[in-house]
């Protein structure tokens, strides 16, 4: 009993490590790291390791965000509007998929998280705060509609890709320099974790309390400390790191699912 209670936090501890880096480094997801270790290594149905998972996002995200919020690096006007359009159409997008049979991308979040990393690598996001500000409001509240109901519909659709998603949206598209995006796109996610979390367990009950504890102890803390690594980096040295994160987190999950 010992021996695997042992077995159980070295698992959940590697996984909240991996889990926590990329949400506090790139405001990923901790499902993408999280259930497809619970499911490989504990054997645990991947109903109760998303549930897990998207506890554990809960703290870890509304932690750093509140890290990026205490150095100015979170939009949260913006932000707001995003996310209440991204939980709208995350309901909307699941119920379309209900309605279609085989409506699945499972690996979607594993490959662009992989994708994503080596493009911060190769192309670093280097817009500044200024240019990011000189958009018009009215344009901006604009496109956080537009984008916050696309994200929503497809993470609802295909049931993933949240938190990469609106990264390479709030960069790509919004025109976000990397360290707002992340601390918009962690802001947001706390509340889409929240809100997953407390639904999935009020229809499926509670999963195993001691595995849950420890992934979400163990998130927290590694989100705390790439969070706070994060701001305190120069911009080209966060794309990197971010990039290196996101594509070792990407091939390890990849392995995890494929291979093991």
């Amino acid at each position: 009993m010992g021996i695997f209670m042992a077995y159980k936090f070295i698992v959940c501890f590697i996984a909240g490590l991996g889990a926590g880096l990329g949400t506090g480094f790139a405001g990923m997801s901790a499902a993408a790291v999280i259930s497809p270790v619970l499911i490989t290594f504990l054997g645990m149905s991947a109903y109760d390791a998303v549930g897990i998972a998207l506890a554990s996002d809960v703290l870890a995200s509304a932690a750093s965000a509140y890290t990026y919020g205490k150095n100015k690096n979170l939009d949260i006007k913006n932000g707001t509007i995003m996310m209440l359009f991204v939980l709208i159409f995350t309901l909307a997008g699941s119920f379309i998929a209900s309605l279609v049979p085989n409506a699945t991308m499972g690996s979607f979040s594993v490959f662009m998280t992989f994708l994503l990393g080596i493009k911060f690598i190769v192309k670093p996001v280097m817009t500044t705060k200024e240019s990011m500000e000189a958009t018009e409001p009215g344009k901006r509240f604009i496109q956080s509609v537009i984008c916050g109901t696309f994200i929503g519909f497809i993470c609802g659709f295909i049931g993933a890709g949240g938190g990469m998603m609106m990264l390479l949206v709030l960069t790509g598209v919004l025109g976000y320099e990397l360290k707002t995006a992340v601390g918009t796109s962690v802001f947001i996610m706390a509340f889409t974790a929240f809100t997953g979390s407390i639904s999935h367990f009020a229809i499926g009950g509670l999963p195993d309390i001691v595995s849950m504890v420890f992934c979400i102890l163990s998130t927290l803390l590694w989100a705390r400390i790439a969070a706070r690594f994060a701001n305190k980096a120069a911009p080209v040295t966060l794309n990197r790191i971010t990039g290196v994160v996101l594509a070792v987190l990407g091939a390890v999950i990849l392995s995890v699912k494929y291979i093991l």
